[in-house]
This record gives structure tokens, sequence and C-alpha cells, in this order.
């Protein structure tokens, strides 16, 4: 029976795939985009569609697997498998790869096939879904922006939040407890402004400026009980360059760290990690919960000193119990000895390895073209670049998987002006695969979208909470004070 099936699947290939013309052999692979040869994908990803870099009359694309195998002709703007063809693919080759096989005819020179490229298909699946802002990548001018959610296992793209339903402020630092849909925050900024918690069907507006502190709350991470919130508390400053490959300078004149305590309505810090003689910023908590990341540099004066700034990696303990932290700060990444800053921790959910976006001065990163990716092995307390996935442009924030198998990071690597979302396969040594950008329904997508994907982090579902519920308690909602606790 299985036998007669599988006959019946493959003449419904055949009858439906176009015919192949025989090529002429060319000894190297096609030139693609998105540049999907050779990479490594999770088995329940959406087809990877792509396209010719150079025009051609006439091609095909064959995708093959053992004895299977389908083929398409590329349409105006590439080649695209249907969802149906390319999950039974997927299916059938997990730990092993697709073959691709490209055939194209132009004039004068006939059709012409090129080397296979193979797409290898990972055991370890990918969360389903990423959230991330879409930002115009200009300086200071924006008007639309808000924060979506996508589905990876297909091309479906649905808004959490739009910012034409909220008077269009801005919205930003969008934030999930251990890639939990139901229970995130983010914030809004001028008018509106406030810190939203979304825990299930229930939204809290917070107000959190408060006499001892600097700023609103800042930049998140959340502590995996879902408890309790690290936030930076920054003076942020925005300079701009008439000459330079960094265009824009983003620093900070002050800024500490500090915990939110969710249920208390508090915010506690410590004198080791708030203080006037450092700026400390980008907390990240670790997995069990028992330590605080974060990036420390010496206060100098701002912004004369803009280049002299360099930010170390540094830990302090945390003890949920009891709402205390430890009396000493460990350093991972020393910039006074080593030269460099790093900005934008984030710990594997496996606690075994730790990725950090290293450049030459500052902290905000995502301007500086020579930022790249670094990993930290927190058993050894090695670290070394990610070479696989760096560029010649930026490479900036990142995220994990909730099975620490995969990393997404943004990257300005194809025209150095929008940050788009890659992803890479993280094995248990913690090398890196060649990474890919995300797939499109259609393939020349990125060439005509004027916007910037910012801060992809993986979700193990898709956000529930209604835009309609969001953008009435951000208009509406007074919101509750909160208070300062004290230094520990």
């Amino acid at each position: 029976m299985k036998r007669l099936l599988y006959v019946i699947f493959a003449a419904m290939l055949a009858a439906c795939s176009p015919q192949v013309p025989e090529g002429r052999l060319i000894d190297e692979k096609p030139a693609i985009f998105p540049d999907y040869a050779d990479v490594t994908v999770p088995p329940n990803i959406a087809p990877l569609h792509f396209a010719l870099s150079e025009p051609a009359d006439e091609a095909f694309a064959v995708f093959s697997f053992e004895n299977e195998s389908v083929a398409v002709k590329s349409s105006k703007s590439g080649f695209k498998i249907s969802e149906k063809d390319w999950k039974h693919l997927l299916k059938k080759a997990v730990g092993q790869s697709i073959t691709v096989s490209v055939t194209a005819r132009k004039k004068g020179r006939g059709a012409e096939t090129f080397l296979p490229f193979n797409i290898f298909v990972a055991k370890e699946p990918i969360d389903p879904y990423i959230a991330y802002r879409l930002i115009a990548p200009g300086y200071e001018l924006w008007n639309q922006m808000g924060i979506y959610q996508r589905n990876l296992e297909n091309f479906a793209q649905t808004p959490i939040l739009e910012n034409r339903l909220t008077g269009n402020n801005c919205m930003n630092c969008h934030s999930f407890c251990m890639q939990n849909p139901g229970k995130m925050l983010f914030h809004t900024r001028a008018k509106y402004a406030g810190t939203f918690i979304v825990s299930g069907k229930q939204i809290e507006k917070l107000n959190t400026k408060t006499p001892e502190t600097i700023s609103n709350l800042v930049y998140p991470s959340w502590h995996p009980s879902g408890k309790f919130v690290a936030f930076s508390v920054n003076k942020i400053k925005q300079s701009f360059h008439n000459a330079d490959p960094n265009r824009i300078e983003v620093y900070d004149e002050a800024s500490d760290v500090v915990v939110y305590d969710v249920e208390n309505h508090e915010i506690i810090s410590d004198t080791l990690i708030f203080s006037d003689s450092a700026y400390e910023t980008f907390p990240t908590f670790s997995p069990d919960g028992r330590t605080l990341y974060f990036c420390s540099a010496k206060a100098l004066p701002m912004p004369q000193s803009y280049r002299d700034v360099h930010y170390s990696l540094c830990s302090i303990a945390f003890n949920p119990e009891n709402r205390s932290f430890g009396d000493r700060v460990d350093t991972l990444y020393n910039a006074e000895t080593e030269g460099k800053s790093v900005s934008f921790p984030r710990v594997s959910p496996d606690g075994k390895y730790l990725v950090y976006t290293l450049s030459a001065y500052g902290n905000f990163s995502i301007w500086h073209k020579d930022a790249d990716l670094y990993i930290v092995d927190l058993q050894t307390k090695m670290s070394r670049a990610l070479d696989v996935l760096n560029s010649g442009d930026v490479e900036s924030y990142h995220s994990w998987s909730s099975n620490s198998r995969w990393l997404v990071f943004s990257s300005r690597r194809l025209d150095g002006l929008y940050t788009r979302p890659f992803f890479a396969y993280v094995n248990e040594r913690g090398e890196t695969s060649k990474p890919f950008l995300l797939p499109q329904k259609q393939p020349d997508f990125y060439t005509f979208l004027m916007q910037s994907y910012n801060i992809p982090e993986f979700v193990k579902g898709k956000v529930e909470a209604g835009s309609a519920d969001l953008a009435d308690k951000v208009r509406n909602d007074k919101g509750i004070d909160l208070k300062f606790a004290g230094l520990k």
C-alpha cells in the first residue's frame, strides 16, 4: 500500500513539474539572491524562495532528495516552490540535505546547468515565531512603525501593535519571558508614554520614572521566573557625522542597571551596578536567574570622549528569594586591557554560551560598521569571534531560540543601510553554520522593503494579545507609579 501511495505521489509530481531542458554543464554554482547555497535550515522553516542574480530568458530549479524531486520554473520574481512540496522534502531530508540544481537559458548561449548546491536540514526545529519592530532607517525622523510577529513556518506576518493606533508615537524594546508569547513587555514614548506588561489577557501600564532614577526604564531582560525584569536607565543622546562610515552616534551621558519587582511594583538596585563613576547598561539574566550580566564602562566627559568609552562584559550574582545582589562584579571581557567595547549580551537558554556584539568603542553598535558577533563559553570563559556569521558591515542585535540551537541576528550586510534578520544553526560546541536570510514569499521582497527589522526576538507561539486592547491601554490607562526600594 505504501509503495502504491509513493508511486501515485511521484506521478503527481511529474505531471505538475515543468520539463527541464538538458543544459551544458557549468563548473560553478549559480549566483542567487538570497544566498541560500549550502545553508543549514530547521525542519519547520518556510520555503526558501530565491532568484538568479543575473537574469535569464528561462530558468529552472530542481529540488531533490534521494529519488524524489520537484522542478520549479522561475517566474519574474524568481523560484517559488510550493509549501506542500517544500514541507514534504524537508520532512524526508531531516538530518540530511536537499540538493538544488539550476538550469538557465539565455539568448545566444543555450541552456546551462550549474553545479548543484545543498540545503542541509537540521534535526532540531526553530521556534515558530519571531517578533520585531519595523521602522524606517532614518536618523531622527520617522512616522509609521509597529511591532510585528512573523510565523517562520510560513510567510504570515501580523501586527502586535502599530503606532497608527496610538497617535504615531514611538514604541520599542519588546521583550518576552523565556520566549513565552503570553508574557511580554514593550515601551511607548512621547505621547502616551509608558511601559506595558502583558501577562496572558492582563495588560498593565507602568509609569517607570522615579525621583531616584535618571530616566524611565529602558533596555529589558526578563528573569526566568517572570517575577523580575532587569532594566537599564539611561540618559541617551544622539549625534550625527558629516563624514564618517558610522553615520550616527548614540551614547550615554549616564546609565545604571536596576531590577523591577513585577509583583510589588518596586525597583531595586545595588551600588555595584548603580553608580556615577561608571556607565552600566544592557542587563541580561542567566537562564537559572542567579546571575545578572551587564555592560560597564568608566564614566567619561561626553560627547567629547565618545570614542574613548569602552564597555566591559561583567556579571553579578542575584538572589531572587531575597532580592539581593552579590558582593563583587566579575569581568568576562575586560575592555581596558582588550581595547574594544561590548554590547547586547545574550545567554543561551541551556546556559552554555553567551553571544555579544563587539565594536571599536561605545555601546550602541547598530550603526558601527566594524561591529561583529562574539561567543563566550561560560564554562571555560574563553571568547572567540563568530567568523561564519560576521560580514564587512554591521552585525548587532541577536536572540537565542528556546532550544539553544538557533540564533537570529540583525545585519546590514546587504546594502549597509537596512537591517535584515539572519538565522544560523548553533551546535552543542558553539559552532555556527552559514547564516540564511529570513525567507519571504517573493524573492525580491527585500529589494522594495524600505524598513529595517529591529530587535528580532524568538517566540514559542503567536502573541494573542489583541492590537485593539493594547492600543486602548496605551491611550487611556493612567498607569501604575513605581517605587524605588533603595540600593542593596
